[in-house]
């Protein structure tokens, strides 16, 4: 399902008769993973690892758990032709810095690494694209960085303030989040950490079946560092008595137009974390569920997720 609304909530019908069209089109298959570039940008010396790949306005794109810069493969391609794709690897990710202290995974710490990144490329402002955690960093840096923020993309994480209303409200989601407290309470040492077995590169790559592509990524855990990766967590993921205080704190209504892709077989966050969204964007809101997908919208349905984000930028540039 398509929902494009603005502040008044008019639909707009034209996006999917175009759309439509769009989606008729083929999409290319070349292998991002031997076409990018890859660099670093210095975040006060913390280190932030990007592939990129092409020319053209700005284009940010930040992972979530657990994950590396790889997982924006089809969508890299997608926008090559068109726009400069930049992939980050999150700090505690494959090539990126992995500091020890606790208190460089806060939230405005990884902010700052995307600010980081855009201003390495001589940019002032992007569009910024992010799924799962990364979603929760784009969010927050939509919030807290509205002039270098020129379009916003979600993909699978509810605005937070919907988020935090489900998992204070909805048993479902609160029955899916207790992952996210065993992460929290937990070791990356402990053998039941990580869906009751223990954080290796092999598990961690659990969800990924293709051969060659599961090579890349357990090579990419094997770089990255698991206690990191549960600091994101404990350091910010909410806690409910706090979720009052959260919720005041975005309360900043976003200006810029924003597209979500949900794919509705997510079984970490539950759909109706959606609702009121467009309460909270002063702009044009585009939202895109997908039925047969899941948490990892972006590969599960891959040719879906690029062809339409391609024509959203193209007609927000």
């Amino acid at each position: 399902m398509i929902i494009s609304l603005i502040r008044l909530r008019c639909a707009c019908s034209i996006f999917g008769i175009l759309l439509a069209t769009l989606l008729s089109q083929p999409t290319g298959s070349a292998d991002i993973w031997k076409e990018a570039q890859h660099g670093f940008a210095d975040n006060k010396g913390i280190k932030i690892h990007f592939a990129t790949v092409g020319n053209g306005p700005l284009v940010v794109m930040i992972h979530g758990f657990p994950d590396f810069w790889y997982t924006w493969r089809h969508q890299m391609d997608a926008l090559k032709n068109d726009f400069k794709v930049v992939a980050i690897d999150q700090r505690g990710y494959n090539k990126s810095a992995q500091p020890l202290s606790p208190e460089a995974y806060d939230m405005p710490q990884l902010i700052s690494d995307v600010e980081a990144v855009i201003r390495h490329h001589g940019e002032e402002k992007a569009t910024v694209i992010g799924h799962d955690w990364g979603g929760a960093v784009a969010w927050q840096f939509a919030f807290s960085h509205p002039q270098m923020t020129q379009n916003l993309v979600i993909l699978n994480l509810p605005h937070p303030n919907g988020f935090m209303r489900e998992l204070t409200r909805n048993h479902v989601q609160r029955s899916n989040s207790a992952y996210a407290q065993t992460f929290k309470k937990g070791n990356a040492s402990d053998s039941d950490v990580f869906f009751g077995r223990a954080m290796t590169p092999e598990n961690l790559a659990g969800w990924i079946t293709a051969p060659e592509i599961r090579q890349r990524y357990i090579a990419a855990f094997e770089k990255s560092n698991f206690d990191s990766m549960l600091q994101i967590y404990k350091r910010n993921y909410p806690d409910l008595p706090k979720w009052n205080a959260a919720i005041q704190q975005n309360a900043v209504v976003l200006k810029c137009p924003t597209l979500m892709f949900h794919g509705l077989e997510d079984q970490a966050l539950h759909s109706d974390g959606l609702n009121n969204t467009w309460d909270w964007i002063d702009a044009e809101f585009t939202l895109m569920t997908i039925p047969e997908a899941g948490h990892f919208v972006q590969n599960d349905a891959a040719e879906k997720v690029s062809r339409t984000l391609k024509w959203w930028l193209m007609n927000h540039h």
